[in-house]
């Protein structure tokens, strides 16, 4: 094998420490580690995927995707920018395609772009794909998991081209407030740097109304997904909205990626869009009771400190421990438990362990029974 045959830009990339511990695990470990619903898609969305198929929805088909699907969420969106159109849309294999679809759209090598420090492991990585550099902006529990505006103005640079949001947060579930994304927005305009958004759990929000920046301002990339709204995980189908001026070029890259996405696909996404949203609503208060039992198990286990997170399904606890978050992670497993160190999310995630609470009440209660014997003789820092 010839020693350079491997590019420099996928050399550097290691392996997400997610999909470690998921790897790692025995079959028999009590899942709290992937982002991933534990119910199964609604009913009419399975049928309409079958229905698709067998009607012969099984061609390529527009590389932006079909026009049925781009007008429903545009419809959709239109709950927070009143001016969303079909061509703003481009539909996507999965947020995590239309974020590298972005990503390599939108960077040029040397371009440095703001990520969430703890943020989703992917978002770092992309930069650096793009050849770009991630700058870490800070997350931290005492401020909500909030951007702090003053170093964002200390971290902007005449290379800084994009900032990325994600709310709620992965993996703090954390949201943001009005005021929050009108400083947001005001800062990107300021800088003239461009919003890319991920709002993939949008709504899986508890205790507050979901706050988009999709109506903020103009230079903007919106990335969401059907993945954990519908429990459609491995149906890979996403969506992203953009300016008009800026979604051809998008698509054009797209083209070059996938040609296009996948057609029966779309069509299960538009009866998901379209059909009823009671499954929705149902699942989001089912999250709501297994968010408030984690939350009340982890805080009496001594040596853990846990932010109760407002959206999505993840607790993101501090704890006091002397070790690292993958040796505490590992240590857990090891008595079969997956769950996430949080140095996985980036540098400032040590000291912290992402537990998903995409399982049953029952088994969330028996992860948490391991968890406190694994820790009760743990030394404390």
């Amino acid at each position: 094998m010839r020693s350079d045959l491997f590019a420099e830009r996928i050399k550097g990339i290691q392996v997400s420490g997610i999909r470690k511990m998921f790897e790692a695990a025995p079959p028999s470990a009590i899942n709290l580690g992937l982002g991933e619903p534990d119910f199964a898609p609604p009913e009419n969305v399975m049928h309409a995927l079958a229905m698709a198929v067998r009607v012969n929805r099984n061609k390529y088909g527009p590389t932006a995707g079909i026009p049925e699907l781009r007008q429903a969420v545009a419809e959709r969106l239109r709950k927070f920018r009143e001016d969303v159109e079909m061509n703003n849309v481009l539909i996507n294999c999965g947020a995590t395609q239309g974020l590298m679809v972005t990503f390599q759209s939108l960077i040029n090598r040397g371009d440095e772009v703001l990520v969430p420090n703890p943020g989703f492991v992917l978002y770092a990585r992309d930069v650096q794909i793009a050849r770009g550099t991630p700058v870490y902006y800070s997350l931290s529990a005492k401020n909500g998991f909030r951007p702090d505006m003053e170093e964002l103005d200390d971290l902007v640079s005449p290379r800084t081209k994009a900032i990325v949001l994600n709310y709620p947060g992965n993996p703090t579930g954390a949201v943001i407030s009005k005021h929050d994304a009108g400083a947001l927005a005001r800062f990107a305009v300021d800088n003239n740097i461009i919003v890319i958004t991920d709002e993939v759990y949008d709504e899986i929000v508890y205790d507050h109304e979901h706050r988009s920046m999709l109506g903020t301002m103009d230079d903007l990339v919106y990335i969401n997904s059907f993945s954990k709204t519908y429990s459609l995980t491995g149906w890979r189908i996403g969506y992203l909205a953009t300016a008009s001026a800026i979604q051809p070029e998008l698509s054009k890259m797209q083209y070059y990626d996938i040609a296009c996405p996948p057609t029966p696909m779309q069509y299960a996404a538009l009866e998901a869009m379209k059909g009823p949203q009671d499954k929705v609503k149902e699942r989001r208060e089912e999250f709501r009771k297994r968010r408030d039992l984690i939350v009340r198990s982890l805080n009496k286990i001594d040596g853990f400190n846990c932010f109760v997170p407002q959206g999505a399904f993840y607790v993101f606890p501090s704890f006091d421990f002397d070790m690292t978050s993958e040796a505490l992670a590992m240590r857990i497993l090891g008595s079969g438990v997956i769950c996430t160190p949080g140095s996985a999310f980036g540098p400032g995630g040590e000291g912290h362990i992402r537990f998903s609470f995409a399982n049953s009440q029952e088994n969330i209660d028996k992860a948490m029974d391991i968890v406190g014997k694994v820790v009760s003789g743990l030394k404390r820092k």
